[in-house]
């Protein structure tokens, strides 16, 4: 074994594939937790870099020969899956897929590098580099590296790396990763060792245009694995996360039916207490004929606030706007609503409640810290119009809002505004052959749903 092709297979090939792995693994996790102690965990990759210099002697044994490459870097794979799995606070699974994304990332950034590179080479634009050729062939891939990884951060991994935070790696997207994985070792391999023997004094260059074309063939093969790897990795991690909206919607939808049945107990048992209270007053006053008619009033107008009761046609509706404007009224806010509540009785009562109590929520947030309280305003419509139903639903807000989808998208100084109960309004909506839209104008926030008024009509 000569240790100077030892330490030139270390240079050029391992640890060059081990730093381009590391710097999508960087890209992959960095919105994950880290582990304590993180600058000393990620020292470790001194012991990487041991085990990379062991796999280059191994590569100048055995690199010559599909399996030995094969073993070669799905062991180099394993231990920078390890090193991840130590630097941070997530299970190995997700470790796993975090390699497995980058690993994609990297062969396809290599690839493409190959297909553009080989279209070069067939026009002859390096002839000219001569004895510097591969100083000059370093430069141009590093850049090109530079440039794909930047593109690659910007258009997958950013929107991606954002969601698996949230996300929970299954066996399914584990699963896929790895076979890929898998598929791509072993055609790369097969790719490296018998082109290489093929080519003529440089890669891409061949003496025999079927072989060019073979080459380019694979290599554009390799680079559509990666991708379609990446899309389905993506489209993996958004199915996950639509999965755990949807299990947080039913919860979600459950508890407000539970919370439904508290209040109606609580709002029957105040207007129960209310009712005993006024009579007792009546029978205080009618005993005692010093409380002046005033101060009968003020009583009694106290105690209708609590007694007061909003009538739409749906009892559903009734309690939960009841317990609305019992609120508003505690914190100075104008709550009006004009509902023809029996229009949505097609409306299982659960997904009512949480339709409801998102939207209302939605704009008491926005409302309840106004300044101006000439502005703590809540307006709710319910009305058919002609085939349809249109639920309306205005509030003041202060500050500005970004759409995103259609929808409110969270601010820095209001984090809390519209931010899941958006997406499950419209989740509830759509259930129902229903459709979202939301809007500013100056500052007024707009919310409208609308309904076929057929479906009122099917659940009569």
């Amino acid at each position: 074994m000569d240790m100077y092709s030892v330490l030139s297979d270390f240079l050029r090939i391992i640890l060059e594939f081990v730093l381009e792995i590391y710097v999508f693994c960087a890209l992959v996790t960095l919105r994950l937790s880290r582990a304590k102690h993180f600058a000393l965990r990620v020292s470790a990759i001194l012991g990487v870099f041991a085990v990379a210099f062991g796999a280059a002697c191994l590569y100048n044994l055995f690199g010559n020969n599909v399996l030995g490459r094969v073993l070669i870097y799905t062991s180099l794979f394993f231990v920078i899956t390890l090193h991840i799995r130590l630097c941070f606070d997530e299970s190995y699974k997700t470790g796993v897929f975090c390699c497995c994304l980058a690993y994609a990332a990297q062969n396809l950034t290599y690839k493409l590098f190959l297909v553009c590179f080989g279209i070069g080479e067939a026009l002859r634009l390096y002839d000219g580099w001569n004895d510097n050729f591969e100083l000059f062939y370093r430069l141009v891939y590093y850049s090109f590296f530079i440039i794909a990884a930047t593109g690659l951060y910007f258009i997958v991994i950013r929107p991606l790396s954002r969601r698996m935070t949230d996300s929970k790696i299954n066996y399914r997207m584990l699963i896929t990763a790895v076979t890929v994985l898998g598929i791509t070792v072993v055609l790369c391999s097969f790719e490296d060792i018998y082109f290489a023997e093929l080519c003529v004094e440089r890669i891409g260059r061949f003496d025999n245009e079927v072989y060019y074309v073979l080459w380019q063939t694979g290599n554009i093969f390799s680079v559509v694995c990666c991708a379609i790897v990446m899309l389905l990795i993506t489209k993996t991690v958004e199915q996950n996360n639509l999965e755990r909206e949807v299990e947080y919607l039913q919860y979600a939808i459950k508890q407000s039916k539970q919370q439904y049945e508290i209040s109606r107990d609580t709002i029957d048992m105040i207007n129960i207490k209310c009712h005993d209270i006024k009579y007792k007053l009546s029978e205080i006053f009618a005993e005692r004929g010093d409380i002046s008619r005033d101060a009968a009033a003020d009583l009694y107008k106290s105690i209708n606030i609590y007694d007061s009761k909003v009538e739409t046609g749906n009892k559903l509706l009734d309690v939960l706007l009841t317990e609305k404007s019992l609120f508003c009224e505690q914190n100075d806010i104008k709550f009006t609503c004009m509902v023809e509540g029996e229009l949505l009785s097609f409306m299982d009562s659960g997904d009512l409640c949480c339709l409801f109590g998102n939207i209302i929520d939605n704009a008491l947030e926005a409302v309840i810290n106004l300044q101006d309280r000439d502005k703590r305003i809540v307006n709710i419509v319910i009305k058919r119009h002609n085939d349809l139903i249109i639920l309306q639903e205005e509030n003041y807000f202060a500050g500005e809002l970004e759409f995103k989808e259609g929808l409110p998208v969270t601010t820095k100084s209001d984090t809390n505004y519209h931010g899941f109960g958006s997406r499950s309004i419209r989740m509830i909506a759509r259930k129902y052959g229903g459709e979202l839209t939301t809007f500013v104008t100056e500052d007024v926030f707009h919310l409208n749903i609308l309904f076929g008024a057929s479906r009122s009509k099917s659940a009569e």
